[in-house]
């Protein structure tokens, strides 16, 4: 007789039921794109170099934020964070102090000598970069770090473009300025200065390629009748004359100074004639603050500092020691209209920031070039139509702040490498944006957004002092902390606690997560309760 069949397997213990089988839909570890990556116009990696600086590690994090921006101590002062708009965690409370945390690495490198890695082995080919400011340093230093030759030529005295000579000291502090610049430089790139390139053509033969960042150096004019002895200058020399200058030298406004314009240059001109001892700054600008140009902390920022501000007002001449200005109303389509009304103000100088171009004049000869409406065209590599040169920064458009003309700089360089090494450049896919609602906000505890300290009224109104302070290391890795790791998985083990089949597989520290699909039921808890959103679920082929 034949032995009955002798179960051997627990019945109750789940491994004797592979119960994956009855699953419709299974959960997938994915990556989203953070927003702050997305909107940062540099193309930094916000999220990878935050996730270092909450744990303390600030060298790799500064490392990590190199690898895009070789300029965070800059970068973190003047840069208008966009990425801050974008965040997440704004939603929740406030957004996390990206630009702060930028700051405090960027500083911290400078304070403990951090140097950048060196170059690659040397390709043989040499680079032209006409114009040292931030395109141009961008494209340098993503340049020389992949093994080429790289010269600037820069115009001024000294290097930075309109970093130096167009955002004044008590932005952007020239010691921070001067140091991230000597650190790029150190790694090989020949900076001439007082080099003006006034023809590029005749340069080809020497170089194998060549980036043009050259800034918006020309200052925009404007016909307004004025007497002989009416006073009128561009913003463009004022911040400039500020550059280097004695108390002797310095540019001589009057105890009334009144500024025609409503971007972040006429603002930033407001600001430096209150320091300069003008009892009386005003700004006048033709529509209404809500459409003024200029950001509003710089706008709230000036009204604390005593700067005047008469919207809805345009000049109309000017004469000695007084500007006549025209009251304007807007129109249904938001366009400033004349009334008619007219009011004379009190005034030594009349500044005119009404926009800046830049000058091409050293692309004359150069054949195939395509240039509208002042801007040189540029494909998706950033290529000009002659073969070989790139542009980028102020004299292609777009955004011109620090941030964009660095982000230009840096796409150049790449496509550059890549055109030098007759290799196709094919950027990384991107993933899917992390939105707030692939959130679960329940797994983070409210905490304020640090403010960065600032230098008192009165310092401010009369001295050059930097107006913004940075953080300390203890608020730096808080706000670190902050951080909601938007779309990307940071071992939170939520997914392992919650799984109800222990279909969830730790792989290590740094190695994050796998399924056991053949127990996981694709209940969908592990989904519902990752904090970040970095677990989606697919249909199953059944």
């Amino acid at each position: 007789m034949d032995k009955p069949f002798a179960i051997t397997l627990d019945v109750g213990s789940s491994l004797a039921n592979h119960t994956g089988s009855w699953r419709t839909r299974r959960p997938v570890y994915v990556d989203r794109l953070p927003p702050c990556n997305a909107t940062c116009p540099a193309g930094e990696n916000i999220q990878g170099w935050l996730f270092h600086a909450e744990s303390g590690d600030y060298e790799t994090a500064w490392r990590k934020l190199t690898e895009e921006n070789p300029l965070p101590a800059i970068m973190g002062r003047v840069c208008y964070h966009p990425c801050e708009g974008a965040c997440n965690r704004g939603r929740l409370d406030e957004s996390v102090g990206i630009n702060a945390v930028e700051r405090f690495l960027g500083d911290e490198a400078l304070k403990l000598g951090w140097r950048f890695d060196a170059p690659a082995a040397a390709s043989g080919k040499r680079v032209l970069v006409v114009g040292s400011g931030p395109a141009g340093l961008a494209a340098a230093y993503h340049l020389v770090r992949s093994g080429h030759a790289v010269e600037i030529r820069e115009a001024a005295a000294q290097a930075g473009g309109m970093m130096r000579y167009g955002i004044p000291k008590y932005r952007l502090p020239r010691d921070v300025l001067d140091a991230e610049i000597a650190r790029i430089v150190e790694l090989g790139v020949k900076l001439r200065l007082n080099q003006p390139v006034e023809e590029l053509e005749p340069l080809l033969g020497e170089f194998d390629a060549v980036f043009l960042g050259v800034g918006a150096h020309l200052a925009k004019r404007a016909y307004i009748p004025a007497g002989d002895a009416s006073r009128i200058l561009d913003a463009v020399s004022v911040l400039h004359g500020m550059e280097g200058s004695t108390d002797e030298l310095k540019p001589l406004l009057g105890r009334h100074v009144v500024v025609y314009g409503g971007g972040n240059t006429a603002i930033d001109v407001a600001r430096t004639a209150k320091r300069l001892g003008a009892e009386e700054s005003i700004v006048v600008y033709r529509r209404s603050r809500e459409k003024m140009p200029a950001h509003a902390f710089e706008v709230e920022e000036a009204l604390q500092e005593g700067v005047q501000m008469k919207w809805l007002a345009t000049v109309k001449e000017a004469g000695a020691g007084e500007v006549m200005v025209e009251r304007m109303v807007l129109d249904e389509k938001g366009f400033p209209q004349p009334t008619g009304e007219f009011e004379r103000i009190e005034a030594d100088s009349l500044v005119l920031a009404l926009g800046q171009e830049t000058d091409l004049s050293l692309l004359q000869k150069l054949a195939g070039l395509n240039i509208r409406d002042g801007l040189v065209e540029v494909d998706a590599g950033m290529m000009t139509g002659h073969r070989g040169v790139f542009a980028g920064g102020d004299m292609v458009g777009n955004e011109r702040t620090v941030t964009a003309a660095i982000g230009h700089g840096k796409k150049a360089a790449r496509h550059i490498d890549a055109w030098l090494r007759s290799e196709p450049r094919v950027p990384a896919p991107k993933h899917a944006l992390a939105t707030f609602e692939n959130l679960n906000t329940w797994y983070y505890a409210d905490a304020p957004k640090t403010m960065r300290p600032m230098l008192d009224i009165v310092r401010r109104q009369s001295t050059f002092d930097e107006v913004l302070g940075g953080l300390s290391e203890e608020n730096a890795r808080f706000e670190a902390r902050r951080c909601l790791s938007c779309g990307n998985c940071f071992e939170c083990d939520n997914c392992y606690g919650v799984c109800p089949d222990n279909a969830v597989i730790k792989l290590g520290p740094g190695k994050r997560f796998q399924f056991n699909y053949d127990y996981c039921k694709g209940c969908g808890l592990c989904v519902a309760e990752c904090p970040c959103g970095a677990i989606d679920t697919m249909a199953e082929d059944i």
